[in-house]
């Protein structure tokens, strides 16, 4: 699986997120994102933008990546969580190994029945807390 490049023209940005490039551009000028010239384009116009935690946030974010499927893969680490909560590790792994496939049956599942679907299947009872 390839990781997202630290700098991506606005025409991969916005093929990866199946959107226009007028969007990508109008995302740099609204966001602020950081660019700089592409060099060996004519006109100086085309730009790489700097994929920083910032502009991973926001494409997170966007709808079309709640449905997208890629061979790009967010390049964030994954979050060390303490060593207490075992269970919690366990399933991190688990989703990391998941095959394309099952993560996007697993997507599915989510998709239609929520988080509150996906635990009864589990067998897991929803506590109330307040």
């Amino acid at each position: 699986m390839m990781k997202l490049p630290n700098k991506m023209t606005t025409e991969e940005l916005a093929d990866f997120l199946g959107v226009a490039k007028q969007t990508v551009n109008r995302w740099i000028r609204q966001q602020g994102w950081p660019t700089e010239p592409l060099p060996g384009v004519k006109g100086g116009r085309a730009r790489l933008i700097h994929i920083s935690k910032e502009v991973r946030s926001f494409i997170m974010k966007t709808p079309s990546m709640r449905h997208h499927q890629s061979p790009y893969a967010m390049a964030e680490p994954a979050p060390v969580y303490a060593s207490g909560n075992h269970s919690l590790n366990e399933i991190i792994n688990v989703l990391q190994n998941m095959s394309p496939d099952e993560q996007k049956q697993l997507a599915t599942l989510l998709a239609r029945e929520g988080i509150c679907g996906f635990m009864s299947r589990l067998g897991i009872e929803q506590t109330v807390t307040e």
